[in-house]
């Protein structure tokens, strides 16, 4: 799961596999380890919830989905999902591959782009 943080945004990336994962766990969690701290991130669906939220506790960040919302997301060829808490933009979306081969990029698991060439 890719996370990017800019200003009063928020954007979560996943490929084909978290997708997966979450429809059926409900839960992922990623962790960046920094000197002397972690930042771990977690995308949460909860049958409870009514809106799209992000909250940040003890160096933990969630951003929770309503259930029925993550699910039809994740069974459709729907592309992102948009909320907002408060002044914070969020954004959940699928990781597409790139056009161009990037250093660095592993595409393995990504979605396919919907404007790469198909060879059938």
């Amino acid at each position: 799961m890719k996370l990017r943080i800019k200003g009063d945004s928020l954007r979560l990336r996943l490929t084909q596999g978290e997708v997966a994962r979450l429809a059926a766990s409900a839960q992922i969690t990623e962790s960046m380890h920094l000197t002397g701290a972690r930042l771990v991130y977690t995308l949460l669906a909860d049958a409870d919830a009514h809106d799209i939220s992000a909250r940040l506790r003890d160096s933990q960040l969630v951003v929770v989905l309503p259930q029925s919302l993550m699910q039809s997301w994740a069974k459709s060829e729907q592309v992102s999902i948009r909320g907002q808490d408060g002044p914070v933009q969020i954004l959940v979306e699928k990781d597409f591959a790139c056009l161009q081969p990037r250093d660095g990029e592993d595409d393995a698991d990504a979605f396919p782009h919907p404007d790469q060439p198909r060879h059938d």
